[in-house]
């Protein structure tokens, strides 16, 4: 990858100086994995960040048998780094839903990326605190009703993974499982919105390519902000 297709791709990355992006890039490992496999186990311990080059995942938190998705990341995010900075075992499972192009950066050299680039270092604080803040919404947002939760967790996708097209903001068509999961909404719940949001035309989903375009991407939002 070229360094301004990084810089662009990746937000953690985006102020990072030319020479970090490039160290980066030549200590860094490609991996490729096909759908629903398994990237990252559950309590393994952190040796690596990883970065998603192109693709989807999930990170799922399993309760007894049960295996629950907590978030969906996409392209141009990252993840492993909590389980690298305080060196504890990693809490979570992390599954490929699509197709998964990752860029791995080993624990030590992470670390010594961190403390060479003091603006890469301060961008990674500022990520960090804006998925506390993404948690404390979520926790807000608990007892508002489940086609706002819905809502908002469609409209969150699309502004951190969307890609434009003429039908709308696009992304994964996510699983109604994952889905309801991640909005903490039942199977039914999520099932019904989704119906009613395909109905008015909001949405549009294209099952042949796994794609969901938000088509009505402005009312969703309102929706998504009636807490």
């Amino acid at each position: 990858m070229k360094i301004d297709i990084v810089s662009d791709t990746f937000p953690l990355l985006s102020t990072a100086s030319p020479q970090t992006i490039e160290w980066l890039l030549n200590i860094a490992t490609e991996h490729d994995y096909p759908s629903e496999r398994a990237v990252l186990m559950e309590d393994a311990w952190g040796n690596a960040v990883y970065f998603i080059v192109s693709g989807w995942v999930k990170v799922r938190r399993n309760k007894g048998e049960k295996s629950v998705a907590i978030a969906i990341l996409g392209t141009g995010d990252f993840f492993g780094e909590m389980a690298v900075l305080d060196e504890s075992p990693r809490s979570t499972d992390v599954i490929s839903l699509s197709e998964v192009k990752l860029l791995s950066v080993s624990r030590e050299r992470f670390i010594q990326i961190l403390f060479k680039d003091p603006q890469l270092h301060h961008r990674m604080l500022q990520m960090m605190v804006r998925r506390v803040r993404q948690i404390n919404l979520r926790l807000q947002m608990r007892l508002s009703p489940p086609a706002v939760k819905l809502a908002h967790t469609l409209v969150s996708l699309a502004d951190s993974y969307g890609q434009e097209s003429e039908q709308g903001k696009q992304i994964f068509n996510i699983p109604l499982k994952d889905l309801a999961a991640v909005t903490e909404i039942t199977l039914e719940e999520t099932t019904k919105i989704m119906e009613k949001l395909s109905e008015k035309a909001w949405i549009k989903i294209d099952t042949v390519n796994n794609i969901m375009s938000l088509i009505n991407y402005q009312q969703l939002v309102v929706l998504a902000t009636k807490l």
